[in-house]
């Protein structure tokens, strides 16, 4: 099985863990991890590492993300979301008046995370403590919001407070967070109805598959080679500066550029990562 990364279309109502056990059934490889938690209740791009491109997840974790959101206004939840204890709470504003709020949140904000998270307080997932009925506080996080446009809807859906909305970000990002907090600008409040992610990085549903198409025999097919994913220079190396690097030496860069480079071995293979800086070069990721 090629190492690299799948990019799953994940159904409403799975489980992000699910999918990576699926591939790890259809692979036989037990280093498999999904780079970017989806809520059972979303959809979309989930891109999963195979083997040792489970080692580049911090590589396309910040990368941009884009998503198709519905929030429903005059409704709150302990979830931020209709997974939770729902509760009618506030007025239903109108598609100019949300417009005009959207500006406020684009740029870089501070967003407070859902008490239903993955963040992790004290050794702990939020969601585990949350459920126990713990009390617990979490810190603002700064977030990047590039665009939030509203989209056009059906008469009978602003009526009933369910408003689209097509988003992109940065890494950390919560949607709920955002329908929260829009509602709270409005004098109201609101919640996360529908998530779908259209894209994460160079993953996008166009390059995406369903997990229900694949099976053992066609999966590896499936398997996007991680240096193809990777925005970053490349460099080759051969002799005996291929040696050194191979065993962890740092050699001369030979005028190039400081900054990440995809590294290739005199055979043409990709090897990994190396990084340059003051005139120096080293691995940093081996893949192989």
């Amino acid at each position: 099985m090629r190492t690299g990364i799948i990019n799953i279309d994940k159904s409403e109502g799975m489980n992000s863990t699910r999918v990576v056990s699926a591939v790890k059934r259809l692979t036989h490889v037990s280093g498999c991890g999904h780079m970017g938690t989806l809520d059972p209740m979303a959809s979309g791009v989930l891109p999963v590492a195979v083997g040792n491109a489970t080692r580049l997840f911090d590589f396309f974790l910040a990368k941009r993300k884009t998503y198709l959101a519905e929030f429903a206004f005059g409704l709150t939840s302990d979830t931020l979301d209709i997974t939770g204890r729902m509760e009618e709470a506030g007025r239903i504003p109108s598609a100019g008046e949300i417009e005009a709020a959207l500006p406020q949140f684009t740029g870089e904000i501070e967003q407070l995370p859902p008490r239903y998270s993955a963040k992790r307080i004290n050794g702990r997932r939020g969601y585990d403590l949350a459920r126990e009925g713990q009390e617990f506080d979490l810190k603002p996080a700064k977030v990047t919001i590039y665009s939030f446009s509203l989209l056009p809807q059906a008469a009978a859906e602003a009526e009933a407070g369910r408003f689209r909305f097509e988003i992109e970000c940065g890494g950390g990002t919560y949607i709920r967070s955002l329908a929260r907090d829009l509602g709270q600008a409005l004098g109201t409040s609101a919640v996360m109805s529908a998530l779908r992610r259209t894209r994460s990085g160079p993953f996008t549903l166009e390059n995406a598959v369903r997990l229900e198409e694949l099976t053992e025999d066609n999966i590896e097919g499936y398997v996007m080679p991680a240096q193809d994913l990777l925005d970053m220079p490349e460099v080759h190396v051969e002799g005996r500066r291929e040696q050194q690097l191979l065993c962890g030496v740092c050699v001369d860069s030979l005028g190039l550029k400081d900054g990440l480079y995809k590294m290739f071995l005199q055979d043409g293979s990709f090897y990994g990562l190396c990084r340059i800086a003051n005139s120096g070069m080293k691995v940093v990721k081996k893949l192989c």
